[in-house]
């Protein structure tokens, strides 16, 4: 399944039960994709982290940084994630995400997929701070990486499997994270580096035009 925009510059909503998901084949970014990539890759505080999962601690299959709002705290896998500030190129990246999406977003967790080698498990973005029908816009750029959907209940539904094009966009809400888990899976083909902005609202938090004395 791939992300083909329509004529008319509206998304391409997929077909599936149980969830709210919308693709947009490229997005202005006001600057060429390669170049936005290579910033971010040359200019982020990288880092890998260890997170618990059923008990066991393991190496993230990726690099991550966490940006937000003061006070966009984030836990996920016993690894508790404390925000960077918003630098002018996420900030700017952010304001044309919410444009395309209508939604607003107070922090962003960047994956950074440095060749076939790395990946992410599946799993679904239901953690309480995000709320219990959360919009997670999912920007993508570099490489090309499949995107995996698996319904956590209907065994019948076979997994679904999105190609993710440098410069699109992947807008996940309403109850998909309730009904359905994602990932990437490693390759075996070398590949190129891919850097994955996933925009997100954690709840309970102050922006900075609202922050008090």
């Amino acid at each position: 399944m791939t992300g083909d925009l329509f004529e008319n510059g509206d998304p391409r909503r997929l077909d599936l039960p149980d969830a709210d998901i919308r693709y947009w084949s490229r997005v202005d970014l006001g600057a060429p994709v390669d170049r936005v990539l290579q910033e971010l890759i040359e200019h982020a505080p990288w880092r890998a982290e260890v997170i618990t999962v059923y008990g066991q601690q393991h190496q993230q299959p990726r690099l991550t940084a966490w940006y937000g709002d003061p006070g966009a705290h984030y836990t996920y896998s016993g690894l508790a994630l404390n925000p960077l500030p918003w630098t002018k190129l996420l900030a700017d990246i952010r304001s044309r995400v919410e444009a395309v999406t209508e939604a607003s977003f107070n922090s962003v967790l960047m994956n950074y997929y440095r060749d076939h080698r790395d990946s992410m498990g599946m799993h679904s973005d239901d953690e309480p701070e995000l709320g219990s029908n959360p919009a997670i816009a999912s920007l993508s750029l570099g490489e090309q990486r499949t995107f995996v959907l698996k319904h956590k209940f209907n065994k019948a539904l076979k997994p679904v499997n999105v190609v993710l094009e440098s410069g699109s966009l992947l807008l996940m809400q309403g109850a998909t994270q309730h009904h359905w888990k994602h990932g990437i899976n490693k390759l075996t083909r070398p590949c190129g580096p891919r850097v994955n902005l996933t925009f997100r609202r954690v709840l309970g938090t102050l922006a900075p035009s609202a922050k008090g004395p």
